[in-house]
């Protein structure tokens, strides 16, 4: 069986390391808020262009911070909205709906699935403060355009960054286009953790010095807590293990290239709608390679019964959700095609090229 994600042994070709790392951390005695948190933080901050990195629990933490604390800087209040992309994973939704605002979904492009920039401005209203993109299945989904709309209506761009660290706009880092990031270091991104991580990257001092309170019981002084925070902190065994794993993410995206290349070169099945190629200066990471076909479920079924693991991100759209019953009658038609087409590929930096030629025969045999 090729699997989708072959998470052991992605993480077993740094064995030595991490485990060094790991007893180290362990024989400090010191497990949360020390060293190896503010060594990846650095190196984070470092590698993204960003002047700060706040590493948190998780990615959806990452996120519902990025607006708490633009609410607690008076930026936003309960009832404003937030767009978003309409099939998004439901970790961006639910990011705005925590915080009271109100998001408002705006359909893909068909042919990229990101979030289509020209649908944007018809959806922004007074109550809108801000625009969250999310750079699904790692593709970088930026413009001037963007940055041009978001300028005219004093809007703050919120970068979904969980799917594409190290990808890159014109030579800067997603992480670093907007005016903050949410990232996510769930074991199966393209940077995992050993279990949930997160961070938020930005270029505010003041908006990083609140949210590291808010992620801290709402405290940057022990026992003196000016906000009525969380608890979402990095812990340092993660971060540990992150900061050895950050120094191999471009050769890992650098395979993943290769591996995408090879798909689009060499699936030449008709019944297969293969993703768009990077356009505009955008260098995507392939977090996913997700391919549409209209009889999905039959060749789902025939790759398994061939030994190739696929996955479906994500099969419901968020607006479908049982979560969210009060959007259940709107119509995002682009959406549900999406949601009701794509297939995810096998793709990961430990795929051997034996692996992808047998995907890609398979697949054009389908």
């Amino acid at each position: 069986m090729i699997k989708f994600l072959d998470l052991q042994k992605i993480n077993l070709a740094y064995q030595q390391e991490i485990e060094e790392r790991l007893l180290s951390t362990f024989r400090s005695g010191w497990y949360l808020l020390g060293n190896e948190v503010k060594n990846f933080e650095e190196n984070l901050s470092n590698y993204i262009g960003a002047k700060h990195a706040i590493g948190v629990a998780n990615g959806l933490d990452a996120l519902r911070l990025i607006l708490r604390t633009y609410i607690e800087m008076g930026m936003m209040k309960k009832g404003d909205e937030v767009i978003v992309p309409a099939n998004t994973y439901i970790a961006s939704i639910l990011a705005i709906s925590d915080n009271g605002l109100v998001p408002v979904l705006v359909e893909p492009d068909i042919d990229n699935y990101n979030i289509d920039i020209s649908k944007i401005e018809e959806k922004i209203s007074e109550k809108t403060k801000a625009i969250m993109i999310v750079h699904l299945y790692g593709k970088v989904v930026f413009s001037a355009d963007l940055k041009a709309l978001a300028q005219k209506y004093s809007l703050k761009i919120v970068e979904d960054n969980a799917q594409a660290i190290g990808a890159e706009y014109e030579g800067i880092k997603t992480g670093n286009l907007g005016d903050a990031a949410g990232f996510s270091f769930y074991p199966g991104k393209n940077l995992g953790a050993l279990g949930d991580a997160g961070a938020v990257t930005t270029n505010d001092d003041e908006f990083a010095k609140t949210l590291r309170a808010l992620a801290n019981y709402g405290s940057n002084q022990k026992y003196i807590n000016v906000f009525q925070g969380l608890n979402s902190r990095l812990d340092e065994i993660q971060a540990a293990v992150l900061d050895v794993k950050l120094k191999y993410i471009d050769q890992e995206n650098t395979r993943r290239r290769e591996i995408a290349h090879r798909y689009f070169s060499e699936i030449t099945n008709p019944a297969i709608t293969l993703p768009q190629l990077p356009q505009d200066g955008n260098e995507h990471v392939w977090h996913l390679f997700v391919i549409r076909i209209q009889e999905r479920e039959k060749l789902q079924t025939y790759l398994t019964e061939n030994g190739i693991q696929t996955l479906i991100h994500y099969p419901i759209p968020p607006h479908r959700q049982e979560a969210y019953k009060d959007m259940n009658h709107l119509s995002f038609p682009i959406t549900e095609k999406i949601h009701n087409e794509v297939l995810s590929l096998p793709i990961s930096p430990v795929m051997t090229d034996s692996d992808v030629e047998i995907v890609i025969d398979i697949i054009n045999r389908a």
